[in-house]
């Protein structure tokens, strides 16, 4: 049975005026009486109630974290904490990346609720893609957000106590970590109850994924870097599902997941959603070809976000190195700076590498695993789904267990481009 702190009560459309009307900046920024509110319930994701509020004077968006995942029902309880988290990484972010995440108007800890501003004219970017809409501020604006809130929640930026605090405050979400680690790096290659596919087209690279050997070693790999290198504040479930936009405004949201991470994990999930959108193009045009300069689009702009997103994390590391990781002291001169120059572009290939195996755990969990992205599921022909699943998964697994083939993110959209003219055989 389901347990709940004192106080907690779940909010409905009849309940949430009273419960607005009780925090008087809220209701001064609604205007009028609570009975001229208009609520509607608007919650699409697997895990929260999420609700419209408008007023006479204003408009709110309300979140509230239910003891369960909405997804599954109360059979799978989760800890209303969740909230905290989110809203501890929804102020850290807005430190460092302004505009690009909602403004918060109030958190009630009790309730696990946060009041934020609504965002209209925005859609879901999922949604958008959908449709085919391109996005020409995007690239931009996600490279800096992930440049930012990695770089400067670093220890290239932060004194080693501050860092060791902020793991601190992100330490107890363990629950939405487990979610993670057993999602992405565990079920889809084991047999598990939630793990769903399209049957019985892909039955048989189910079963074949079970017994990859070398597939399961590379995701244990990353688990366990998922699990120990806690190198900045993630969002932890970075994806087009997480972003609201317009073509001329972006905004990050839902950092539930946030916890101290890989920096590899944020940045390889958005990778991950371009990529399974590129292969869902097939199943959303009219007719053949319909959308290349769409799928021209999504490549050109996948390629561009990594590349900003390293062009300015390194002038952020160039600019403000002010972490207690690489101390200025030890390379000076010519040389030394030649050296440390060199440091950089080794970190940053790194990071490459951790970005391209994450983003391929992502790719596989969601079309073997639990959760999967509509961007493939609003597909309505299963063979024709399922043969732009195949695609992803195939591209997915040499992405994770030969990452030495993808020198670069140019390398990744080859290879997708090149993958989407194979036609898979289904048994």
């Amino acid at each position: 049975m389901i347990s709940v702190p004192p106080g907690y009560v779940a909010q409905t459309t009849s309940t949430l005026a009273a419960c607005l009307a009780r925090v008087p900046h809220l209701a001064e920024r609604l205007g009028g009486k609570p009975d001229a509110w208009h609520i509607e319930e608007v919650g699409d994701g697997n895990l929260n109630l999420v609700f419209k509020v408008y007023g006479p004077r204003g408009a709110m968006a309300v979140k509230q974290a239910l003891p369960y995942v909405r997804l599954v029902g109360e059979s799978w309880p989760l800890p209303l904490s969740r909230a905290h988290y989110e809203h501890t990484a929804l102020s850290e972010q807005a430190k460092h990346t302004g505009r690009l995440t909602p403004e918060i108007y109030h958190y009630d800890d009790k309730l696990a609720l946060i009041a934020m501003e609504l965002l209209e004219p925005h859609i879901i970017m999922r949604h958008g893609m959908i449709a085919g809409i391109e996005y020409p501020r995007f690239a931009g604006d996600i490279s800096t957000f992930m440049a930012r809130t990695l770089f400067f929640t670093s220890d290239l930026a932060l004194a080693a106590d501050r860092k060791k605090a902020m793991i601190g405050a992100f330490s107890g979400n363990t629950a939405l970590c487990k979610i993670t680690e057993d999602l992405i790096f565990t079920d889809p290659y084991r047999i598990a109850d939630l793990n769903r596919w399209t049957k019985p087209f892909l039955d048989a690279y189910a079963a074949r994924w079970r017994e990859d050997d070398d597939l399961k070693l590379a995701a244990s790999r990353l688990k366990l870097k998922f699990m120990s290198s806690a190198e900045a504040l993630l969002h932890g479930d970075l994806h087009t599902g997480s972003v609201m936009l317009t073509t001329q405004d972006t905004r990050v949201i839902d950092p539930e997941f946030a916890f101290m991470g890989p920096m590899g994990f944020d940045v390889g999930a958005m990778v991950a959603n371009f990529l399974l959108n590129y292969f869902s193009q097939d199943g959303h045009e009219d007719q053949a070809g319909a959308r290349n300069s769409y799928r021209a689009w999504i490549l050109q702009t996948l390629v561009q976000i990594w590349n900003d997103f390293a062009e300015k994390f390194l002038a952020l590391w160039r600019g403000h190195a002010t972490g207690d990781a690489y101390p200025s002291s030890l390379f000076q001169g010519e040389l030394g700076a030649i050296r440390l120059e060199a440091e950089r572009r080794a970190y940053m290939s790194r990071l490459w590498t951790d970005t391209l195996g994450f983003a391929a755990a992502k790719m596989i969990r969601r079309i073997l695993g639990l959760a999967h992205n509509i961007d493939l599921e609003k597909i309505t022909n299963e063979r024709v789904r399922a043969t732009c699943e195949a695609r992803a998964l195939t591209l997915a697994r040499d992405m994770m267990v030969n990452p030495g083939g993808y020198p670069d993110i140019a390398a990744v959209a080859a290879a997708a481009r090149s993958m989407r003219a194979w036609t898979p055989e289904f048994s």
